[in-house]
């Protein structure tokens, strides 16, 4: 009996081919995809920097490349330059500050996340001279969240960082750390309509040379602040921008403040504004344990065995005389000889019993510690009735 078992039907070959050839018309189609978007980068940088530059701040890239396909952009800056013109407010001449190379790294399934590392070392330098300061890290990186004209959030931080004044081979260090770090967002509104920022800054293991005693030994700081009055982010030089703040009214809360340095700590909090000449105005109430180290930082018993020079004694005891004073040691010297090198050698504990008088007893951490206003007079920081330092006006 002959076999009547039909043979089976041949499927059309070209069925194969259907899963293939979508995967490489998906491959082809994102291919294109990301060689458009890479070539958007580039006129999206250009865009922005055309704007920062009507804010006095260029920006340059000697070389740009754009790498990461397929599933994200690594944008690269050789010999990156940003040019600061007229950021401050006695207007000198333009600043430049060059490094050597920026990496900006963006997911595509993350476009609004942009991730960047810089490669150390950065000098700053006057425009036409050679470079005066230069600054290195070990890791220096940063992060924004949201477009790059619109940000909502952004931090910055770098790992041993130290600046250094340069004169020729010689280099003189200004300041360092061992953890430099800055954080920042949107607490309420929006970069186009009254943005409140919040910021934190965290410095471990900071000192910073040339500014004053009490900064030149090794501290540790925590700062969280608060700013109100600013209309918008649009580019706009500083100078601007804090008058602007000023007229609005705004101002700066120091939400928090923690300071540490050796057996020193220091808790602040309180506001600080702006007044119509560009200087800061306001009050923190301090609270700190082991202020009798800060007075020997402060240098008085060595302004009197020194004889007080007026422009010294103007910083730390405003409307004093320095001849007046030497001539109250005269007198106590020949009345009772070695009279007035005694009260000089004992200076700074009067001056920690006067700054004890002046604010109340408190406990901090544990320990002692006195509280009392740190004042802000027209730019002049005033710790009890000592003048400590002196703020240049910002506009």
């Amino acid at each position: 009996m002959p076999d009547m078992t039909p043979a089976p039907r041949r499927r059309p070959l070209w069925r194969l081919f259907i899963m293939p050839a979508l995967v490489v018309v998906a491959a082809a189609a994102w291919s294109a995809f990301w060689f458009y978007a890479a070539s958007e980068v580039g006129v999206r940088a250009d865009a922005w920097a055309t704007q920062e530059a009507k804010a006095g701040r260029v920006y340059a890239c000697g070389k740009r490349e754009v790498a990461g396909f397929p599933f994200r952009f690594e944008v690269s800056c050789n010999d990156a330059s940003v040019s600061l013109f007229s950021q401050t407010a006695d207007a000198k001449a333009p600043f430049t500050a060059r490094l050597s190379e920026i990496m900006v790294i963006a997911q595509i399934y993350q476009p609004k996340l942009l991730i960047a590392e810089f490669k150390a070392p950065a000098t700053l330098s006057d425009r036409g001279q050679p470079p005066s300061l230069k600054v290195n890290w070990s890791l220096g990186q940063s992060s924004v969240y949201g477009l790059p004209d619109v940000p909502q959030r952004a931090s910055i931080e770098f790992n041993n960082p130290s600046i250094d004044r340069v004169n020729g081979p010689v280099a003189t260090p200004l300041a360092k750390a061992s953890h430099v770090e800055l954080h920042g967002r949107i607490a309420e509104g929006s970069a186009q309509d009254n943005p409140v920022i919040q910021t934190v800054l965290r410095i471990a293991g900071g000192n910073v040379q040339e500014v004053h005693p009490l900064l030149a030994q090794p501290f540790d700081a925590d700062i969280e602040t608060k700013l109100t009055g600013l209309k918008d982010f649009s580019p706009k030089p500083w100078p601007e921008r804090f008058r602007e703040l000023q007229a609005a009214g705004g101002h700066v809360e120091i939400v928090r403040s923690r300071v540490q340095q050796g057996d020193l700590v220091s808790v602040a909090a309180g506001t600080l504004s702006l007044n119509a000449q560009g200087r800061i105005d306001g009050e923190l109430q301090m609270t700190v344990a082991g202020i009798e180290k800060v007075i020997p930082a402060l240098g008085i018993e060595k302004m009197l065995e020194e004889g007080v020079p007026q422009a010294t004694l103007d910083r730390v005891a405003p409307g004093v005389k320095t001849q007046d004073l030497n001539n109250l040691f005269g007198a106590l010297d020949r009345a009772i000889p070695g009279l007035g090198k005694v009260v000089k050698q004992n200076a700074n504990t009067g001056v920690a019993a006067g700054i004890n008088a002046l604010g109340k007893e408190a406990e901090l951490e544990g320990k002692k510690a006195r509280a009392f206003p740190l004042r802000f007079v027209d730019g002049a920081v005033f710790l009890g009735p000592l003048k400590v330092g002196q703020v240049p006006p910002l506009f």
